[in-house]
C-alpha cells in the first residue's frame, strides 16, 4: 500500500488506511504506546490510526513526528496538499494533538532536523516547513502546471 496522503480523495484515503496497518489487540492492551510517524500532512491518516490502536485497547498512546509540521506547499516534486489542507498549517500542536485524539504529540523541531543533516543543512528546502521558498512558488494553477513541468 502507498502513500495515503497524496490519494485524490477522501475516501480513497480512508480506504487505503484501513487496509494498510492493523492493530494487534493482545500487544496493545493496557499499554502505554508510543507511535513514530515520519509525518502528519492532512491529519486524517494519524486520527484513524490512533483511533484504531486506542481501540485495541491501549491505555495511552503518544505520538512523536519525525519532522516539523508542514504548514506549507512543496513545489518541488513531493505532491502535497493546499495550505488550507495541512493541518499543522492552520492549527496548533495542541488542537493537532485533540484533533488526532492522543495523550500527547511532539515534533522534531526544525533546529534539530538541521542538526540531523549537518553539514549539509544548508543544501536542502525548507519551505514546507517554513514558508521560505528559494523561488516564489506560483499562485495559480496555470502557473503551477508550468512550474511543476519546468522543476
Amino acid at each position: 500500500m502507498g502513500r495515503t496522503f497524496i490519494e485524490p480523495r477522501d475516501a480513497i484515503r480512508h480506504f487505503g488506511v484501513k487496509i494498510k496497518l492493523n492493530a494487534v489487540k493482545e500487544a496493545l492492551t493496557d499499554k502505554r504506546v508510543v507511535v513514530i510517524d515520519d509525518s502528519i500532512v492532512r491529519g486524517t491518516t494519524a486520527r484513524k490510526n490512533m483511533r484504531m490502536i486506542k481501540a485495541s485497547g491501549a491505555k495511552e498512546v503518544h505520538a512523536r513526528i519525525s519532522c516539523p509540521p508542514i504548514i506549507r506547499s512543496c513545489f518541488y516534486g513531493i505532491d502535497t496538499p493546499t495550505p488550507e489542507e495541512l493541518i499543522a498549517s492552520s492549527n496548533s500542536v495542541e488542537e493537532t494533538r485533540k484533533f488526532m485524539r492522543v495523550d500527547s504529540l511532539g515534533y522534531l523541531s526544525l533546529e534539530g532536523l538541521k542538526r540531523c543533516v549537518a553539514p549539509q543543512q544548508d543544501e536542502f528546502c525548507y519551505a514546507c516547513f517554513t514558508g521560505d521558498y528559494p523561488v516564489d512558488p506560483p499562485h495559480d494553477n496555470a502557473q503551477l502546471n508550468f512550474f511543476i513541468k519546468e522543476v
